[in-house]
């Protein structure tokens, strides 16, 4: 059986034990073949919901009403509060990722559990949540041992495979939803806790999988980003010695420098190994961490590694690049790939901030019908850190 809001999912409605000849009497309705029963106004039947629509590759984002999510058994449905905005859903939306159109993209939500569908125990009707954005099967030896991005039999992400958090409600796989910490302010913080799940959840992986210890140096490549504004903060939280922002935009420097680096570097005339092997006596950096990744950046984080250094890489869409297998040998450097995050170092990301050892720097916040306008200047890298799209 199906919990839901009724009165447009506004006063609560549940029930466990229903003849079916009543709920039929009554206005419950069935899902579909395999689908649970739920209690469905005539206010949502009629209404529906809005959503910002991607029907094609480069198309722009539609505001449409579309029918209300209905959860199937294990599944559940929250009303999004806010829904962060991130160069992730821009390349959905440009085409270099594959889609099945039309779709609701986003992911980064803040929402509050409004419906249950048949077998779920773990989640209860109120209960803040945010997603966790990778759809996988909890039961394979990598989801097993904590390490559900290699998931063997991963069926893709929220916001491409299925509809995500463009919407006023957002339907997902029951285990996909987190609750947040209490004595988090979900309500009046809609919009810096729901980028937590990945703005912040990927630094905190990354910092494990760099090794980040007291006394290292690190640059973050494209630090003036979603991503990279955020992993300085989360470099700093690890205790590095030396946070170095890098970036082609000196007018994001000043949030950089807010944000936790010590020193910035202009990448616009490309001598950014030379500045930071300068900055470091010549010694070289101990981490660099990319979130551009073309080639350019790639290459100028490798030359500028000293020994022993560790190379993170966070792009999946960015061309080859060479390596010195001389330098590799001689100063025992590491390439690493990073990709998202657990579902545990989600959880560790909103204990951080629960604690008060990051915020999130969240700078434009407009109402879901901006969505499109929002991902223009996402694309001419005109946002430091977050945007959200919060829902009225």
């Amino acid at each position: 059986m199906a919990l839901l809001r009724d009165g447009g999912w506004d006063n609560l409605c549940l029930s466990h034990r229903v003849d079916k000849r009543e709920v039929r009497r009554s206005g419950w309705t069935h899902g579909g073949a395999g689908k649970a029963w739920c209690k469905m106004s005539a206010h949502v039947r009629r209404k529906g919901m809005k959503a910002m629509l991607l029907k094609a590759a480069n198309a722009p984002l539609v505001l449409e009403t579309v029918p209300d999510p209905v959860p199937g058994p294990g599944e559940a449905v929250a009303k999004v509060l806010a829904c962060g905005a991130g160069l992730t859903i821009h390349h959905a939306r440009a085409g270099r990722v594959p889609v099945q159109y039309p779709r609701i993209l986003g992911h980064e939500i803040t929402g509050e559990i409004v419906a249950l569908g048949a077998g779920v125990d773990d989640l209860r009707v109120g209960d803040a949540v945010t997603a966790y954005f990778y759809l996988t099967c909890g039961r394979c030896r990598w989801c097993r041992t904590n390490r559900e991005t290699l998931c063997e039999h991963f069926g893709g992400y929220v916001g491409r495979e299925i509809d995500g958090g463009y919407a006023e409600y957002i339907k997902l796989p029951a285990r996909n939803f987190l609750k947040l910490p209490p004595g988090l302010d979900w309500r009046k913080h809609a919009s810096e806790l729901g980028v937590i799940c990945d703005a912040i959840a990927t630094p905190v992986k990354v910092v494990r999988k760099a090794r980040i210890v007291p006394g290292d140096t690190v640059a973050v490549f494209g630090a003036g980003g979603g991503l990279g504004i955020h992993m300085l903060m989360i470099a700093r939280w690890a205790h590095a010695r030396r946070v170095i922002a890098v970036d082609v935009m000196a007018s994001k420097f000043e949030a950089c420098t807010k944000s936790g680096a010590d020193a910035t570097v202009d990448a616009s005339d490309g001598k950014v190994a030379e500045r930071l092997l300068d900055l470091t006596g010549g010694r070289g950096i101990d981490v660099a961490i990319d979130f551009v990744c073309s080639t350019g950046t790639l290459e100028a984080a490798f030359a500028a590694l000293g020994r022993g250094g560790r190379l993170v890489t966070l792009g999946g869409h960015g061309a080859p690049f060479r390596v010195e297998p001389g330098a590799m040998l001689r100063k025992e450097l590491e390439i690493l790939g990073s990709r998202y995050a657990t579902r545990q170092e989600v959880l560790d990301a909103l204990d951080l901030v629960a604690r008060g050892d990051v915020w999130p720097l969240v700078t434009e916040k407009v109402p879901l019908a901006q969505a499109e306008s929002i991902h223009q200047r996402l694309e001419r890298g005109l946002i430091t850190g977050r945007a959200a799209l919060v829902m009225q």
